[in-house]
Order: structure tokens, then C-alpha cells, then sequence
């Protein structure tokens, strides 16, 4: 049955329950500052090549937890602004706390928590209850997560078509962005560049995947491969049809 934690027990079972993670671990919580030792077990993590899943909200990352994250091929960022939950969890194990992923909360407060394990049967059904929430949260997420940015054309290089389409316009000369990147310069989420790209129907999702259109197409758009599987960028005059 689920195990009680106090602050010092959280804070243990939390380091066990990442360094035992073996495929998969979240990690949710709207506050998100890495102590040396969480940075040390994530990166033992990318070594061991465990997805790894990280939702925070309430505010943006700080520059040193993002720089240290997007280096990391394993781990994929989820923004959700209305989160409150503190969850982790790996393939056997969660832990449901009032304790941040914050080295402040684990010091200076006094936190509660229980210990959810699979290996008891009547801890099952609680674990797989949380697991469909949290789908659901990720779902309802930003994708926070950075692809490389495509290196800049040289002007004499045309961008790849596929054959048989013909461009309405020639983009040849423009630089391409990611969504991430379009959001950055028009200060609207990725999400909201996403589904508006959809609604003009310039491009699909399937499963993970992005995909463009055939209007998409004579628009500049280019299908990418990146880490996280396939994308697409964008010539940068898409930003007036946004």
C-alpha cells in the first residue's frame, strides 16, 4: 500500500525513483530548479537513454536549467501554465508531494508526501488513474521542446520541393524558422502558431508527427527530421499570413 513521506523521505525516495528509472520518468512540478544532484542522476539518465519527460509551469525556466536541458536528447519540455500538481514517476513508481522540484522547497519547507509502488497490487489502479491525468496534462501542454535551428541558405540555394510542385512564390531568398522560432519573433505560443497553421490548412499532425499540405507546400513549407521525430519550417514571410 501507498508509503507516507516526510520532507528528508521525499527528497530520498525522489533521487531513488530517478535513478531507478529504466525507460521512462516525469517529472511535474510548477517550480523547476535542478540541484547539482538532479542534474548529475538526469544526466546519468541521457547516458542510460531514458525518456524522460519534464512539465513545469507558473513561470519560464531559468536560463542555466534551459541551456543545461536543451542539451540533453532524451528529455522533451512541456509548458502548462494552470499547473499546480507535484508528481514523479518512473515505469514502477510515483511519488504525489506538496514538495516543488525546488532546491528552496526541499530544504526550508515542510513538505508531505506518499509513495505509490506497482509491485503492490493495491497501488495498481492509483498509478495507472495518475498516469491517464497526466497524459491528459501533456496533451493539453506546450511542446517547450528545442529542435535545432535549420542553418541559414545561402542565397543561391533554392529550398528542396518535392517533384511535381511548383511554388507560388520563390523563397529562395528567405531564412526559415521553426515554430518555435516564429513564436519567439511574434510573441504567440508555439501552440497558437500550430493551430492556426492548421486552420489555414498548411499543415496536419499524425501521432506525434507534423506534416504539410499540398497549400502548405506552395506556401514554403519543408518537412524535417529532428530529435523529437518530423517538423516543419517555415520561410520567414509566413509570419504575415500568421
Amino acid at each position: 500500500m501507498a508509503k507516507y513521506l516526510r520532507t528528508s523521505s521525499i527528497s530520498a525516495e525522489l533521487e531513488n525513483l530517478i535513478r531507478d528509472a529504466r525507460k521512462e520518468l516525469y517529472i511535474i512540478s510548477p517550480y523547476l530548479k535542478l540541484s547539482d544532484q538532479v542534474r548529475e542522476l538526469l544526466n546519468d539518465k541521457e547516458r542510460e537513454k531514458v525518456d524522460v519527460r519534464i512539465i513545469f509551469g507558473k513561470q519560464e525556466l531559468a536560463p542555466t536549467e534551459m541551456s543545461f536541458l536543451e542539451e540533453l536528447k532524451y528529455v522533451r519540455l512541456y509548458f502548462s501554465k494552470n499547473l499546480h500538481a507535484k508528481c514523479y514517476l518512473n515505469e514502477s513508481k510515483m511519488i504525489i508531494a506538496s514538495m516543488n522540484l525546488y532546491e528552496f522547497s526541499q530544504v526550508n519547507n515542510r513538505e508531505m508526501g506518499i509513495l505509490i509502488d506497482t509491485e503492490n497490487e493495491e497501488d495498481k489502479k492509483v498509478y495507472e488513474d495518475a498516469t491517464k491525468d497526466i497524459d491528459s496534462i501533456i496533451h493539453n501542454s506546450e511542446d517547450f521542446s528545442y529542435v535545432k535551428a535549420p542553418q541559414k541558405r545561402l542565397q543561391s540555394e533554392k529550398p528542396k520541393a518535392e517533384k511535381n510542385t511548383k511554388l507560388k512564390s520563390n523563397f529562395s531568398k528567405s531564412d526559415y524558422k521553426t515554430t518555435k522560432e516564429l513564436s519567439q519573433e511574434t510573441e504567440i505560443s508555439s501552440r497558437k502558431i500550430n493551430s492556426i497553421l492548421v486552420e489555414k490548412k498548411l499543415m496536419y499532425k499524425k501521432e506525434d508527427d507534423w506534416f504539410t499540405t499540398k497549400k502548405g507546400k506552395e506556401f514554403g513549407g519543408i518537412e524535417k527530421e529532428g530529435q523529437y521525430g518530423q517538423f516543419v519550417i517555415w520561410p520567414e514571410k509566413i509570419k504575415n499570413e500568421i
